[in-house]
């Protein structure tokens, strides 16, 4: 008798842990492109340090990845408040996860228009300042979800 309450039982928490489960394009839909965030610990006191370098060599790339069709959106964010932990993210939309494939010719054209702009040497040299006082703490991709009305 035991054997077939516990049955019994079991059977009726799978049924209703599979009724509870979302079902996509149903309870949410997921959206196209993917969110590309960077996290970064910068030592406070070189906050503007960073965000002046992120403008002479992150930002035109951005400009150049956009020209592209690479990406659709970038941004930075600065943590307002003190405190340990992240304070500066970085943002790239890419306006389908296909983006992320290898294309010789779009990225070949997009390198050879970044050192048009910065040599590589210049760009390894900027950039090796920052190592002193930032430290990448994640590196995520994101997909949105749309809930509907």
């Amino acid at each position: 008798m035991k054997t077939v309450l516990s049955a019994l039982a079991a059977g009726a928490c799978l049924s209703w842990a599979f009724s509870a489960m979302a079902e996509p394009y149903v309870d949410y839909t997921p959206q196209k492109g993917v969110t590309h965030v960077t996290m970064i610990k910068v030592d406070p006191n070189h906050i503007d340090d960073y965000l002046t370098g992120l403008r002479k060599v992150w930002v035109p790339g951005e400009e150049i990845a956009k020209r592209h069709g690479l990406i659709d959106y970038y941004g930075v964010n600065v943590k307002v408040n003190a405190g340990a932990g992240v304070n500066v993210v970085l943002i790239e939309h890419y306006p389908s996860i296909a983006a992320l494939d290898p294309d010789q010719a779009r990225d070949q054209a997009i390198e050879k228009e970044g050192f048009a702009l910065t040599s590589k040497e210049q760009g390894q040299a900027m950039t090796n300042g920052f190592d002193k006082y930032r430290t990448f703490v994640s590196d995520d991709y994101y997909q949105s979800i749309s809930f509907g009305k």
